[in-house]
């Protein structure tokens, strides 16, 4: 007896989930969509896609049992769960959304930067509670953001955007790259500095660099002894690039005024986590790309690099070359 035919199967594509509406309805006419391994290891060998939308661990382990993957596609920018070295001498290619999310993100920054600045959520609470009874003008003083000195930690196309937004309240703009960004500098208004000046000098330092082997921790104990007891750390890349320890500890003891996080490390925190008790401490549950009109792009953006890379096309952006 014959083997069945399989060459007009419907390819077949594991999903990380759960995967909004309008992802499911974009596929559910072109691939056949799976869940994600379970925890025991269990793969289905004959898999063509993978489509990873909450960051699942990508390695080299998963790939070896994969071994007619095509291609590897990413609901989002950062691609530090995926290995991609790993993937590239497979010969599959990995594909993101660059340049959909930068504004979106951009946005979220600079909401909690301002957030943070003027203590809006403990000032929302407290207008809600049965202690508010009267106006009081000595009551929860913030800090100014206009003429004040905002440090980016990796200007790309998200801390560009960042910067752009801070010209509009007069900051001063400093920043610290891996490579100097002399075009930048002219268009944005923006110094280049060291990072131990960054680290000095910054009034509110936003986090916008993409979590790598030398990004890891970089921002610790002694990075946050450096900084000015009434600076303000936002993040919006990566939880894992700052030390929640170091965080906690620089928040209790003083080294910086406050943080504003849309991201952490580990995601999310544990609840009894004692940075969830701290009053200046902001924090959002990774919402800087949550738009309507920006997860639509990313939606769009990332089923046409599946569709493509199960095609065997190019795909519209692809991470490694």
């Amino acid at each position: 007896m014959s083997c069945p035919d399989d060459t007009n199967r419907r390819l077949r594509v594991i999903a990380d989930g759960p995967l909004a509406a309008e992802i499911v309805a974009m596929l559910a006419d072109r691939v056949e969509i799976r869940p994600w391994p379970a925890a025991d290891g269990g793969v289905d060998p004959t898999v063509d896609g993978l489509y990873t939308y909450g960051h699942p661990r990508v390695d080299a382990s998963l790939l070896d049992r994969l071994p007619g993957l095509r291609v590897i596609s990413n609901y989002g920018v950062g691609v530090d769960h995926i290995d991609v070295r790993a993937a590239a001498q497979r010969g599959i290619p990995v594909g993101n959304t660059p340049g959909v999310l930068d504004e979106a993100t951009a946005d979220m920054a600079m909401a909690l930067l301002m957030a943070s600045a003027r203590r809006l959520i403990e000032g929302d609470r407290y207008a809600r509670s049965g202690e508010f009874l009267r106006y009081d003008p000595g009551l929860m003083l913030g800090q100014e953001i206009h003429h004040a000195t905002l440090g980016i930690l990796g200007l790309g196309r998200i801390g560009c955007q960042i910067a752009r937004r801070a010209r509009g309240f007069d900051m001063t703009i400093l920043y610290h790259n891996r490579r100097r960004r002399p075009d930048a500098e002219s268009q944005l208004a923006a110094s280049y500095v060291g990072f131990d000046q960054l680290l000095a000098q910054s009034d509110y330092l936003v986090i916008s660099t993409p979590l790598t082997e030398q990004t890891r921790g970089r921002i610790g104990r002694d990075e946050l002894q450096r900084m000015k007891p009434t600076a303000t750390l936002i993040n919006v890349a990566r939880g894992p690039i700052v030390q929640t320890d170091a965080l906690t500890e620089a928040l209790q003891r003083g080294w910086i005024a406050a943080a504003a996080l849309d991201v952490t490390d580990p995601e999310p925190l544990p609840r009894d986590h004692p940075l969830l008790r701290m009053s200046n401490l902001v924090i959002a549950p990774h919402l800087g790309s949550a738009t309507v009109q920006t997860r639509r792009k990313m939606a769009e953006t990332s089923v046409e690099n599946l569709v493509r890379g199960l095609q065997g096309q190019p795909l519209v952006h692809q991470v490694n070359e």
